[in-house]
């Protein structure tokens, strides 16, 4: 088959890691005369792949069918969304009833479970994001490589860490190959402090140095806990002197984790350390589409772009928002609407809210209609700019105590019967033009405080 021996070409070419990575989630599409459509989960992947693959598949598939003169790379709709090459973050996959966890296999009792739904199929990747979903596959495929031991994964809340450590772990029970222990920094300590007041602290350090894989969460947790320190660098030496893999994740780099011994903080660096870093707006809307589509409730696209805006520091927060609006939708029979989200999401929300200045509504006017900011105080009176500017002036004068005068000296020291004119003219085009009001009511609930 022509896509069968492509990919295999592509396999060889880009190496089994970066393969799985960016180009296995491509499916197959028609195949006309001269035309042959493949098919991506997610509008980035599919722009990633176009800007690093599209004249290569457009070579290979020209060598299997001389007649071929264009591939064209297009979103797969109504797919649940995997991994993607350059958008996300974790987002949980929907199952009908809560899936028991997938125990890792292991020879002692110490291990937390992994959590069946954080696999890489599930975690949506992103510029913000790649290099560390990169490593922890390559972790996942290769355990032990030379440069990933141990692999460090940092960033901050809500982003994506824990994600990746079970998807990990669920990666290498599957396949059997190796025994996995997963837990938090936390539990370690506990199960030490246990083990000493039990003494069976022998049977501990054999438990835990008796695996292939040790995977330890929130390392910062063991922050002025000195003795428990102590114990991980000793079971650490071990398990690397070994060749056994570990994988640590933390909110912060290991030269940032003051409190550390210094000869723990020199070894966890000496492997592969990635970053998670916060979040783009382009990143938390295929968070939110994919969990969107997965859930079967319509969500309008201006209630995904209000969620994206407003909740911007904790991926986990912003799905559980989501969340609550499908089940409310659900158990109410009511469509998603951005009034109701406003109802549903009001203590969210509220701790989100922050005082609102002029020239942060001229810059969220100036992206939202594609204009320079330098336009709210330009001479240019072209409609595709006076228009952006009078709505600007018109939610200053809605959401700011600032008189007419000042917002009209904001806007290139224009006379305050400007600015009358522009929320008169606003308010007139808001009753006339619904799909006006919209926006204008999405950059209101976007800005409000």
């Amino acid at each position: 088959m022509h896509w069968a021996r492509i990919c295999a070409r592509l396999q060889t070419e880009v190496g089994e890691v970066e393969y799985r990575t960016w180009l296995k989630q491509i499916t197959l599409g028609p195949v006309d005369e001269d035309e042959v459509t493949l098919f991506l989960p997610t509008r980035f992947l599919r722009d990633w792949v176009r800007g690093q693959y599209g004249d290569r598949l457009n070579d290979l598939w020209s060598a299997e069918i001389a007649a071929v003169r264009r591939v064209e790379l297009q979103v797969q709709r109504g797919t649940p969304a995997r991994a993607a090459s350059a958008q996300g973050v974790a987002v949980d996959a929907p199952v009908p009833e809560p899936a028991p966890p997938v125990v890792a296999e292991i020879r002692n009792d110490l291990a937390a479970p992994l959590d069946s739904r954080f696999t890489f199929d599930s975690f949506v990747v992103g510029k913000p994001n790649e290099f560390a979903y990169a490593c922890a596959r390559r972790v996942a495929e290769r355990p032990s490589s030379a440069g990933f031991n141990p692999l460090f994964l940092y960033g901050g809340v809500g982003l994506g860490k824990t994600h990746l450590m079970h998807a990990i772990g669920s990666e290498l029970v599957r396949d059997g190959r190796v025994s996995v222990a997963y837990m938090s920094a936390e539990k370690f300590m506990y199960r030490f402090i246990a083990a000493i007041r039990s003494q069976s602290t022998m049977q501990f350090k054999e438990q835990l140095r008796s695996v292939d894989v040790l995977m330890i969460d929130d390392l910062q947790f063991l922050i002025g806990k000195d003795n428990t320190q102590e114990e991980f660098f000793h079971t650490f030496n071990a398990l690397v002197d070994a060749g056994r893999q570990i994988v640590v994740s933390a909110d912060k780099s290991p030269s940032d984790l003051s409190g550390l011994e210094d000869r723990l903080r020199t070894r966890l660096g000496c492997g592969m350390v990635a970053d998670i870093h916060a979040t783009t707006f382009e990143l938390r809307i295929s968070i939110l589409e994919a969990k969107a589509q997965a859930s079967g409730v319509p969500v309008p696209p201006k209630v995904l772009e209000f969620l994206a805006h407003k909740i911007t520091t904790n991926v986990r927060e912003l799905e559980g928002a989501l969340n609550r609006l499908i089940a409310h939708a659900q158990m109410f029979g009511r469509p998603v609407t951005l009034e109701s989200t406003q109802e549903v999401l009001h203590d969210i929300l509220k701790a989100h809210d922050r005082r609102v200045t002029i020239e942060e509504i001229q810059r969220k006017v100036a992206e939202h209609w594609n204009i320079r900011l330098t336009d709210m105080s330009s001479a240019r009176r072209s409609q595709a700019v006076a228009r952006p500017r009078q709505v600007a002036m018109y939610l200053s004068k809605q959401l700011t105590s600032r008189s007419l005068p000042e917002i009209g000296r904001k806007f290139g020291n224009r006379d305050h019967t400007t600015v009358m004119h522009a929320v008169s003219r606003v308010t007139d085009l808001m009753q006339l033009d619904s799909a006006f009001a919209e926006d204008v009511e999405l950059l209101r609930r976007m800005l409000e405080s």
